[in-house]
């Protein structure tokens, strides 16, 4: 990241306040919206950074107050190291060289001007995508509303997807961190979900244990077939005993009767006429 041609005096600025201002749904949709880009997501492409980062200030303008969007994506940016100083603890333009592609912004009231003055603070500062999330339709007619930027202002687009980015959002159904509800989550480039680390682990072990089990199958279905040749080697050695058998009785047989027929022959008797006769 190249070095700013000026960077202005930072230290009136107040980059964080410590006041609590988010209520639980919105706390844990944040985080929704940013762990899975960092224990999921592949990137923009091989090589790019990125930055996601939720309820960060962003300074376009050397002076209070600063913006700060319930969550915000920036791309081809790294925090410094020294990320504890004053002027990398926020997201100050002139020090990462461009405004984040997207930010959102979650509606829990009617008083943040989320379709009003915010939207043109996000106009001015060049954000390629606003969203806006009303799961509650406060202020908005429909829960998820997405804008790119056009010229100098911003225009609605149906498609919650962007391909230059290799993303999309989605309305999604289901549980996280215990709480069942309707939730705004990523999607990939094919438009398939982006896990949570906790997601993705549950799928590997469930992965594993499918191959587990699939495994067993396949040793079980050998020891199948093993006994199965063990019992047909069996009842193949069994029929060879009693062929042998057989085949020993019939010459017990034959050497009786020969020695029968010796007899015959010694009391002057032809054992041959007799069986004719």
């Amino acid at each position: 990241m190249s070095q700013p041609l000026y960077t202005p005096d930072i230290h009136h600025l107040i980059t964080e306040d410590d006041t609590p201002v988010d209520n639980l749904p919105s706390e844990k949709q944040q985080r929704l919206l940013t762990e899975p880009l960092y224990s999921s997501w592949a990137g923009p492409g091989q090589g790019r950074s990125f930055l996601a980062a939720a309820n960060v200030g962003i300074f376009y303008l050397a002076r209070n107050p600063a913006i700060v969007p319930d969550m915000f994506l920036s791309l081809d940016v790294e925090v410094p190291p020294e990320w504890w100083k004053k002027e990398h603890r926020s997201y100050f333009l002139w020090e990462f060289g461009k405004p984040p592609e997207v930010v959102i912004e979650i509606v829990s009231n009617t008083e943040g001007e989320e379709d009003g003055e915010k939207k043109r603070k996000y106009a001015r500062m060049r954000v390629s995508y606003y969203v806006i999330y009303d799961p509650q339709r406060q202020v908005m007619e429909d829960v998820l509303t997405v804008y790119r930027l056009s010229g100098f202002a911003y225009e609605r687009q149906s498609a919650t997807q962007f391909p230059d980015l290799k993303l999309g959002l989605t309305l999604w159904e289901g549980e996280y961190e215990g709480r069942h509800d309707r939730w705004l989550r990523w999607s990939d480039e094919r438009g398939e979900i982006i896990p949570t680390g906790k997601e993705r682990a549950e799928r590997e072990r469930e992965r594993a244990e499918q191959e587990h089990e699939r495994a067993e199958r396949e040793r079980e279905r050998a020891e199948q077939e093993r006994l199965r040749a063990e019992q047909e080697s069996q009842r193949a050695e069994a029929e060879r005993l009693e062929k042998e058998r057989a085949l020993e009785q019939l010459e017990r047989e034959r050497q009786r009767a020969a020695r029968l027929a010796e007899m015959l022959r010694k009391l002057g008797q032809d054992p041959d006429q007799n069986s004719r006769g």
